[in-house]
């Protein structure tokens, strides 16, 4: 009887080691769906046939990140100066393997465009930048995610250079060294501290820049460079999964689309 019984225990005990090894296979197999290794067979160029979701990561025609070549930009002062409404809420720092999030749970604020209110959802970073300027790229780039009661998306992209430290990164600096898989809540965290440094920016529509690369995004990219320093950058970097340092998509094809930008009028102040 006694044997019996460690035999049943044995096998539930084998049961469980081998369901949580196979647990762990899958959770790492499907973290590692994707990656920006070109050479890995799951970067940028394979991602649109690892996942039949994913297709229009190889066949759409509005995907970004792109080149944005003064040459060709359109002024468009209809535009109008960016109207942004945000406001503290909760906030929590992720890793979700492939960029690191600050994700707020409460009501964060808004961003206005044409008549259509984006509530702010997250922000995140790519480095180095994803988009480039005349076929420059940064050292980092942040990119603010928004979607309206549609569910649409609109994105506003950062570029930074080494320099003076970036407030927001100032204050996740201590949480950044130590994030694991685990979330880290950071209370209540105003997006105001997120600064755009310029009333200049350029518009165009584009896509998500990571699977499943959805088309339709209106991307509002701020002329103004900011500054990162490299303990920060260094920060960032060191905290993704798997020794990702870089974590930024190739630009894609323009395909004839118009890019805007908006500057003030002369008569007013410029920065």
């Amino acid at each position: 009887m006694k044997l019996h019984t460690n035999f049943n225990f044995f096998c539930v005990f084998l049961f469980f080691i081998l369901s949580s090894s196979s647990f762990l296979a899958s959770a790492k197999a499907e973290d590692e769906e994707y990656n920006y290794n070109e050479e890995s067979g799951k970067g940028p160029k394979d991602w649109w046939h690892i996942n039949p979701k994913w297709e229009v990561c190889g066949n759409g025609k509005l995907q970004s990140p792109i080149d944005i070549l003064d040459k060709r930009v359109q002024e468009f002062p209809e535009l109008g100066k960016l109207q942004k409404d945000y406001q503290p809420a909760p906030s929590v720092l992720k890793n979700t393997g492939h960029a690191i999030v600050v994700q707020w749970n409460g009501n964060a604020g808004q961003l206005h465009i044409n008549e259509t209110y984006y509530k702010l959802i997250q922000c995140h970073w790519h480095t180095p930048s994803e988009h480039t300027l005349n076929g420059k790229k940064f050292e980092l780039e942040l990119h603010a995610v928004h979607q309206n009661s549609k569910g649409e998306t609109a994105v506003i992209g950062i570029w930074y250079k080494i320099g003076r430290p970036d407030r927001l990164l100032s204050k996740l600096l201590k949480d950044l060294k130590s994030l694991g898989e685990e979330d880290i809540d950071l209370g209540v965290i105003n997006p105001g501290i997120i600064k755009f440094g310029s009333r200049k920016y350029y518009r165009y529509v584009g896509s998500l820049t990571s699977p499943p690369c959805t088309e339709g995004v209106v991307w509002t990219i701020v002329k103004k460079v900011r500054t990162v320093s490299r303990e920060q950058l260094r920060a960032l970097k060191e905290a993704l999964h798997h020794g990702y340092g870089d974590n930024a998509r190739p630009t894609q094809e323009i395909n004839g689309r118009e890019i805007w930008l908006y500057r003030p009028k002369k008569n007013a102040k410029t920065t």
